[in-house]
């Protein structure tokens, strides 16, 4: 296969004081996580000309473990809840994009419609929502629930959500308001439509009650990496956020999801593929790998474990001996894929389970890099020029200075090689990400239906 020209994408994913799991102990993590943190963070990506700042969210804590890991972590504790967060943010930025992670198992399609649209309208076009379906049991003792949503369900659930959310953004048409105060006419009536949607899980007359959003759709970002995530994700998503661990597996989850698009009546551009990835850089290689060491040192065995245990969906791992080598692990209605990466990365690597919390306490799955801007930008164009990936988002090991020393050190380094833009070229984040602006399903239906 020929390789690849063009540039990349790039997105800043923001967490608590950064992504390694002993972030908040690192001297150089920022104290507070307050809102005046996350606009310099946001900032700094901006500056940067990245495409879009991404927040994860979850909706319980972890308190089950408290004389160890829960004392020690940050336990579930968000500064913010994401869409209020973003929605501050959009006053102290004017070009990035902003992206917000939304349960479909613990949200209601019609608010999650206005929310996204208002914040797409807010933010002038740069808004983009994360759906996740919510691996974890205990976010469902917080929603009426006795336990979570079995894997296969959960996705079912997640296929009609997205098609009430999308509905809804179609609901009225570009031009429905006309507010002409000359003839009194405030809306046109044919173009605002009931969605009239009645399914397994919702039923939802609509219309959405806030105009069509400026992106038409903010865009729609999907993260599961299982066969029922990659389905969803070839038929609804327009960016993939996925953890892969080598050159062979990106190259193999990139041509998989793409070869998926065409039965959807999709283009392979129609998508984006964007891993994340957990870059240590250094000036030097020493110097790289002596801030990484610093991490791991603080990293403590209660806290690996508990993380462990959360992300494979295992509580099991708890009891299993810690220098024992891993050769299996209890099966799941938590996150699949995950616990999959995690076999495969200690059978390939042969980890006993200290290792491989050890191994994974940065970037909790995805792609780790440690050394010099150079090393680094490597690594990024080697998968970004064989089809391995369509940019990437940068999980920075502790924040501020992680997001700084790649913007430093590795942004120029990709500039100087034409992969990575100098300036923004457009104002929206589709625009951003190369994505067609999608017409109004409805407007589309109501002109066949007048022919």
């Amino acid at each position: 296969m020929a390789k690849r020209d063009g540039q990349l994408s790039l997105g800043a994913f923001l967490l608590y004081t950064g992504h390694h799991v002993a972030a908040w102990r690192h001297p150089g993590a920022s104290d507070s996580t307050g809102f005046a943190d996350f606009a310099h963070f946001a900032r700094i990506a901006e500056n940067a000309k990245f495409d879009a700042v991404f927040l994860a969210d979850g909706v319980n804590t972890r308190l089950q473990n408290v004389e160890a890991a829960s004392r020690k972590a940050h336990s579930g504790f968000y500064p913010f809840e994401p869409i209020t967060l973003l929605s501050a943010l959009v006053a102290v930025t004017s070009r990035i994009g902003l992206v917000a992670t939304a349960s479909t198992s613990f949200s209601d399609p019609y608010n999650l419609a206005r929310q996204f649209a208002s914040l797409d309208h807010l933010s002038a076009g740069r808004a983009g929502w994360n759906l996740v379906t919510s691996a974890d049991a205990s976010s469902a003792y917080n929603f009426s629930r006795d336990a979570i949503i079995a894997h296969a369900d959960r996705y079912k659930r997640a296929e009609e959500f997205v098609d009430v959310v999308t509905g809804l953004w179609d609901t009225s048409d570009d031009d429905a308001f006309l507010r002409d105060r000359e003839s009194g006419v405030y809306f046109h009536p044919e173009k605002v439509r009931h969605l009239n949607h009645r399914g397994a899980f919702f039923q939802v007359r609509g219309p959405l009650n806030i105009p069509r959003p400026p992106q038409g759709h903010p865009v729609v970002v999907q993260a599961g990496s299982s066969e029922p995530g990659k389905e969803l994700a070839a038929r609804t998503a327009e960016a993939v956020f996925t953890a892969q661990q080598t050159l062979k597996s990106s190259i193999a989850f990139y041509s998989d999801l793409k070869g998926r698009l065409a039965k959807y009546g999709r283009a392979a551009d129609d998508v984006k593929i964007l891993p994340g990835v957990f870059p240590v850089v250094g000036r030097t290689r020493q110097e790289a790998e002596d801030k990484f060491e610093q991490l791991q040192a603080l990293l403590e065995p209660s806290v690996g474990l508990d993380m462990l245990a959360e992300l494979a969906g295992v509580d099991e791992v708890r009891m299993l001996p810690i220098d024992a080598l891993i050769s299996e692990l209890p099966e799941t209605e938590g996150g699949k894929s995950r616990r999959a990466l995690f076999l495969e990365l200690a059978a390939r690597e042969n980890l006993t389970l200290r290792q491989l919390y050890q191994r994974v306490a940065g970037a909790r799955g995805h792609w780790q890099v440690v050394g010099t801007a150079q090393e680094i930008a490597d690594e990024l164009e080697e998968r970004f020029v064989n089809f391995g990936a369509d940019g990437f988002n940068i999980m920075s090991p502790v924040l501020p200075w992680g997001l700084s020393d790649f913007v430093e050190l590795v942004v120029p380094e990709l500039r100087r090689r034409g992969l990575f833009r100098d300036e923004y070229r457009g104002s929206t984040l589709r625009e951003h990400l190369g994505l067609k602006r999608p017409s109004s399903q409805n407007a589309e239906s109501a002109a066949v239906a007048a022919e």
